[in-house]
C-alpha cells in the first residue's frame, strides 16, 4: 500500500449483523476487498557524534615564548578528532515475511485501521492520528571572527620586519590587559555610567586582546560530525567490530586497520518464551497478528571506555500472538494501539454500541 493511512468501513449496512472478518497471510497477489498491513523487526541505529580540532598556528608563534611567556606553542598545523557521544535505538522496519491481509465480507463490523508510511500496523479503531509538521531547522548565524589586523595601530602596521611587528603586537596587548585592570579597579577617568556599560567595554577589550594574543598561540577550530550505522539482530552478539576509530582520521569502517576497534555486545534476555516450531499444514489465522518483542542488552564500547549502554525490546527476539477475531464481532467497538516500532500491543479498550 503506498498511502500512509488505510481506512476500513467502520459500519457496513446493519450494526445488528454481524460476520467474521478473515485474515489471511499475504499472497502477493490480486486479493479481495481488504487491506494488507506489516509487522516490524528491528535493527539498532547507532549515531555516533564526534568532533574535529584543528590547530592553525599563529603568525608570530615562535615569539610566544619570548614576548607573552606563552611556552608549548606549535608551529606545525595539526589536527586530532574525538567521541563526544555514542546513542542508539530500536528502530521497526517493515519485515515483508510478516505481511497479512485482512478480508471483509459483507454486514461485516470492520475495523478502522492506521497504518503508518512503510504500511505497518499502528491502531485499530482509533481517530486518526494528527499530521505532525516537520519541524524547519533554524539557520545559525555563524559568528564573524575578528580581525587581528582591525586592532593594530599605525606603528604596528608599518613595522619593517615580523620580529618588530611581534614585539609591537605584545606591547599593545599588555595595554589592553592594563586597561581592563584599571577599569575593574575604578581608577580610569572616565568611568562608564551603568553596569551594563562596563560589561560591553571589558567584552571589547577582551576580544581585542584574544584576536591579538592568537597571533602568537594559534587558534584552534571545531567541526562537528555524526556518523549512523544500523545493526540487524538475529542472535546474540559477543564483541562484533561495530566501526573503528582513529584520533588522526575519524569514524572508520570495520575493515580499515588505520583506527582502533569500537564493539559491540547485543544480549537476548529470553523475557518471551520460544514457541514449538509448528509442524504439518500451517493453522489457519484466526484474529490479528501482532508482535511479542523481547528484551535484549545493548552496548557499545571500546578496550577502555564503555560509550552505551541500554535495554531494547527487539521483535526477532520475540514471538507473535493473535487477537482473537471474537474481539471484533460483538455489538462494541474494539480500540487497540500498537508500538509502530516494535509492533507489539500497548493498549485495547472497548467502547458499547449505543442500540
Amino acid at each position: 500500500m503506498k498511502k500512509s493511512i488505510a481506512l476500513l468501513s467502520l459500519l457496513l449496512l446493519s450494526a445488528n449483523t454481524f460476520a467474521q472478518t478473515e485474515v489471511t497471510k499475504y499472497g502477493g497477489k490480486d486479493q479481495e476487498y481488504g487491506v494488507t498491513y506489516t509487522l516490524p523487526k528491528s535493527v539498532i541505529e547507532i549515531e555516533v557524534e564526534t568532533v574535529k580540532s584543528t590547530y592553525i598556528p599563529g603568525e608570530f608563534c615562535k615569539y610566544a615564548d619570548r614576548y607573552l611567556r606563552l611556552s608549548n606553542i606549535s608551529d606545525t598545523k595539526e589536527e586530532h578528532w574525538e567521541i563526544t557521544d555514542v546513542k542508539a535505538k530500536s528502530i521497526g522496519i517493515p519485515d515483508a515475511e510478516k505481511t497479512y491481509f485482512i478480508k471483509l465480507k459483507d454486514k461485516t463490523l470492520a475495523p478502522l485501521m492506521e497504518l503508518t508510511e512503510n504500511g505497518i500496523i499502528k491502531t485499530i479503531n482509533l481517530p486518526l492520528s494528527p499530521k505532525v509538521a516537520p519541524v524547519k531547522e533554524v539557520p545559525v548565524e555563524k559568528k564573524v571572527k575578528p580581525n587581528a589586523r582591525d586592532f593594530m595601530t599605525e606603528e604596528i602596521l608599518m613595522a619593517g620586519s615580523s620580529a618588530k611587528v611581534a614585539e609591537l603586537v605584545a606591547k599593545e596587548i599588555y595595554k589592553v590587559r592594563d586597561s581592563k585592570s584599571s577599569l575593574l579597579r575604578g581608577e580610569v577617568e572616565s568611568m562608564p555610567k551603568d553596569g551594563a556599560s562596563l560589561k560591553l567595554v571589558l567584552e571589547k577589550l577582551d576580544e581585542q586582546e584574544k584576536a591579538l594574543t592568537e597571533l602568537f598561540s594559534g587558534t584552534v577550530e571545531k567541526e562537528t560530525k555524526s556518523y549512523k550505522f544500523t545493526i540487524a539482530p538475529t542472535q546474540d552478539v559477543n564483541k562484533a567490530i561495530a566501526f573503528r576509530f582513529s584520533k588522526k582520521l575519524g569514524v572508520l569502517g570495520v575493515n580499515d586497520l588505520a583506527g582502533s576497534p569500537v564493539y559491540y555486545t547485543l544480549t537476548n534476555l529470553k523475557t518471551v518464551p520460544e514457541k514449538t516450531p509448528e509442524t504439518g499444514k500451517p493453522k489457519k489465522i484466526e484474529g490479528v497478528v501482532y508482535n511479542v518483542p523481547g528484551k535484549a542488552h545493548f552496548s557499545v564500547f571500546t578496550s577502555q571506555t564503555n560509550l552505551f549502554d541500554s535495554d531494547f525490546m527487539i521483535t526477532q527476539f520475540g514471538s507473535t500472538d493473535t487477537l482473537m477475531k471474537e474481539l471484533f464481532e460483538k455489538k462494541s467497538v474494539v480500540k487497540v494501539t500498537f508500538d509502530p516500532s516494535t509492533g507489539g500491543l500497548i493498549k485495547i479498550d472497548r467502547e458499547t454500541l449505543s442500540k
